[in-house]
């Protein structure tokens, strides 16, 4: 007869995240310096342009700067260990980023609909909107990547 404080045999225990250094370069948590430098990139182009459309690239600054801000707080969470305290941080960490994947996604559309706009006007600011566009995308990409890294890790 079985222990009754044992788990059922088919029960699944997440790995625990790593501490220290490891963080940073194990799968999925090695994404969260790429998208926070990405990101941040993305935001100071934008800033950095003189800004033709304010309703697109207001968008973008609002989705880079949010992002930028909560993927760090959950950057420190897992440092700090605060992760620890909820059952459902794997869950809620998936669905952030996803979402944040599609959010930015909106926002590297329009960043790109803002630079090819700005081509006419000037051409330094043509070449930091076609910047911060390539960032937007790659950003993107990394949000993307860790959502389902998480998922299916």
């Amino acid at each position: 007869m079985a222990s009754p404080d044992l788990p059922p045999p088919t029960s699944y225990a997440p790995p625990e995240v790593p501490l220290g250094f490891l963080l940073f370069i194990t799968i999925p948590y090695a994404f969260f310096l790429p998208e926070l430098i990405f990101g941040c990139w993305v935001w100071i182009l934008v800033a950095a342009t003189q800004v033709a459309n304010p309703l697109l690239q207001g968008w973008v600054m609002y989705v880079s700067l949010t992002s930028f801000l909560i993927s760090l707080m959950f950057l420190l969470s897992y440092l700090f260990g605060f992760y620890k305290r909820y059952e459902s941080w794997r869950v809620l960490d998936s669905l952030y980023h996803g979402t944040t994947g599609i959010l930015y996604m909106s926002a590297a559309v329009l960043q790109a609909h803002a630079t090819i706009m700005s081509e006419m006007n000037d051409l330094k600011n043509y070449f930091i909107n076609t910047a911060a566009s390539f960032f937007a995308f790659i950003t993107t990409l990394l949000y993307i990547l860790h959502a389902f890294s998480i998922y299916y890790h």
